[in-house]
């Protein structure tokens, strides 16, 4: 589960682009003629506007975006490639700039670095003409900004649009200190994260990997749904693993959504994997009591209601977030049945429900480098200081679940990071003075779930029985899972020392 972010003037990530604002409102009281700017721009700028202003996330703004302006479906494929190409490529991008300007992009007025960014994708790394991205980025500062600012924009766009993208790469990576430094300009993830991730890999035993899952992180995924079970069937074509999972034939996935009525969600076929091996840990007896415990925003909640209403179970959810809890309730309305969404912080919740629950989900809330792939702002946004507030939460909220165990009990933890502090690292803090809990093999368990043989490098995990997918290797998000069982026996004590 990923966080819900807030700027310092409290707008909500889900904010509404604001875009360039038109002629009557240029900054410092300039005045002209209204600039032409094709509709597939505007709303791409005004996505990354919004990223930029209100810490949003494209993936949520983009829809709305598109439809508001009720762009053709040509201008909305090309409105969705600017917006998701700048956003991967973003610190390189900035490395250009910095080089064609002459000065730190921290510098350069942000309503103007952003048109710089997007125009720089779309000299670099598309086909779009060049005096096309030229002018009309120069026009869409000049509209936002001003007359004066667009004459700087145009000197360095044009500096840019004079050499290829691979020139301006040999160049920006001459500059760099390190290998780690020359990696994260020509893949562009920071340097942090490529060191996070390579170490994720080689505990694996795969960090020859690391190229490769790169790469993919900054592939365009593919659209999957999930058909919920008992609900619906899944469509063509079937994805290999999840038993629910198939893939988009193209065009707007929401009608799918709506024509279904809800039983056929866009989801993640990782997302659905591991909410599926919580379903699949153990037989499943009716009357079992089932906890999501963070919940938000509800896909793998559904799922689980599907399934626990094909074989007489309770479900509860729960999300401290009002406006995630929401997105709760709504993502249930498909489910028939009545499935309790608490709003409460999952640790107080879990602690006042002392062995109730069978099986608990705790999908923390993570850094959620897993899904750079659809939320390629995240690399940008995220920095060691979030690993480190995040892990001590994630510590607290899976003892605070497995406390909240029956005798026999299992939680999935599961995370879409693949970030060993917040994986592995997390399961060892919580075992270490437990002597009431167990893990059990969470690939087996996701292997039997599977349609299809998965590799999930078990050679290279030894003394570990979590699990993680990867994008390059499984065609999903990084979602890691660890099946912990609390101890059969009538003794629920926590096994620590008074």
């Amino acid at each position: 589960m990923s966080d819900e972010r807030r700027n310092r003037r409290g707008a909500p990530a889900n904010a509404r682009p604001r875009g360039p604002r038109g002629s009557d409102a240029h900054r410092g009281g300039q005045r002209g003629p209204v600039r032409t700017v094709q509709p597939a721009r505007r709303v791409a700028y005004g996505v990354l506007r919004a990223v930029s202003e209100t810490d949003a996330y494209a993936n949520l703004v983009l829809p709305s975006a598109i439809a508001e302006a009720q762009l053709t479906p040509q201008d909305a494929a090309l409105a969705t490639e600017l917006t998701y190409g700048t956003l991967r490529r973003l610190g390189t991008y900035d490395a250009i700039i910095a080089a064609a300007a002459g000065r730190s992009p921290d510098s350069i007025d942000p309503a103007v670095l952003d048109a710089l960014r997007l125009a720089a994708h779309q000299l670099l790394a598309t086909r779009v003409a060049s005096h096309a991205a030229v002018n009309e980025s120069v026009n869409l500062v000049a509209t936002e900004s001003g007359r004066g600012a667009s004459s700087f924009a145009n000197a360095v766009l044009r500096r840019i649009a004079r050499d290829s993208g691979e020139q301006w790469q040999e160049r920006i990576e001459s500059g760099a200190r390190s290998d780690d430094e020359r990696l994260a300009l020509r893949s562009a993830h920071p340097v942090w994260v490529i060191r996070a991730l390579r170490r994720a890999l080689s505990a694996e035993g795969r960090g020859e990997e690391l190229d490769a899952l790169l790469e993919a992180d900054n592939a365009s995924p593919d659209v999957t749904l999930v058909a919920l079970p008992g609900l619906a069937e899944p469509g063509e074509p079937r994805l290999p693993y999840a038993p629910t999972a198939f893939a988009s034939t193209g065009g707007d996935p929401r009608r799918a959504v709506e024509a279904s009525g809800g039983t056929v969600r866009v989801q993640d076929e990782g997302s659905q994997l591991v909410a599926l091996a919580l379903t699949g840990a153990a037989p499943i007896t009716p009357g079992e009591r089932w906890l999501d415990l963070c919940a938000g925003p509800g896909g793998k909640t559904a799922l689980l209601a599907a399934v626990a209403r094909e074989h007489d179970v309770t479900l509860e959810a729960n999300e401290v977030v009002p406006v995630r809890a929401r997105l709760v309730r709504k993502a249930l309305r498909a489910v028939p049945g009545e499935v309790v969404v608490h709003e409460q912080d999952g640790r107080a919740l879990a602690a006042s429900r002392p062995g109730e629950f069978d099986r608990i989900l705790v999908d923390a809330p993570c850094t959620g480098l897993g899904a750079l792939r659809r939320r390629p702002e995240a690399r940008w946004r995220k920095s060691p200081a979030d690993v480190a507030e995040l892990v001590p939460l994630q510590v607290e909220l899976l003892s605070a679940a497995l406390d909240a165990l029956a005798p026999g009990g299992i939680v999935a933890y599961v995370t879409c990071s693949p970030h060993l502090a917040e994986t592995t690292g997390v399961v060892k803090e919580v075992l270490r003075d437990r002597t009431d809990v167990r893990e059990l093999d969470a690939r087996t368990v996701i292997a039997d779930v599977a349609l299809a043989p998965i590799d999930l490098a078990e050679e290279g995990r030894a003394g570990s029985g979590s699990a993680q997918l990867w994008p390059h290797r499984h065609g999903t998000d990084a979602m890691f899972l660890a099946l912990l069982q609390r101890s059969s026996t009538d003794d629920t004590s926590s096994g620590k020392e008074d």
